[in-house]
């Protein structure tokens, strides 16, 4: 009888993997791909995993411009509110000075309406008894750019 030999030879680390030309769509459900503790790379049945716990949401700082608002807000607050109780202290005054300036309105209303109708009727009043004069012109003109001619008549 005829015997073959054959060579045993084994997987070291550097080796590739068995089964190269799976592709991981080929591997079946709760089968993945696991190094063993020699280093050994193979497909393995793996226990179902419980889903990973939600992480735990970190406290966010609080941005610059929240703070600055925070502070502003009392300081606006207050400064109306000064603005207010100032003009509630001034208003009389002001309606006195609105009363004012209404009455030297009407001042100068006065005068622009009624002095010009007393130097009318201090003219007529204190008069030397003449009329007023009338003065009549009679402008003519011969052709477009011809000299002008007038007379002057009082009467």
């Amino acid at each position: 009888m005829h015997e073959t030999a054959y060579e045993i030879t084994t997987l070291t680390p550097q080796q590739p993997t068995p089964n190269p030309g799976m592709l991981p769509t080929e591997i079946p459900p709760g089968v993945q791909m696991v190094t063993l503790p020699g280093g050994i790379r193979t497909l393995a049945y793996t226990p179902a995993q419980a889903p990973p716990a939600p992480p735990i949401p970190v406290a966010q700082p609080i941005p610059t411009w929240a703070k600055t608002t925070a502070l502003l807000t009392p300081t606006i607050g207050g400064g109306i509110a000064a603005a207010g109780i100032g003009l509630s202290y001034a208003a009389p005054g002001l309606i006195a000075m609105t009363d004012a300036l209404w009455a030297a309105i009407a001042l100068i209303a006065a005068a622009a309406i009624g002095v010009p109708m007393l130097l009318r009727l201090g003219r007529g009043a204190a008069g030397t008894g003449r009329g007023t004069t009338h003065i009549t012109q009679n402008i003519s003109a011969t052709g477009m750019f011809g000299k002008a001619n007038g007379t002057i008549n009082h009467h």
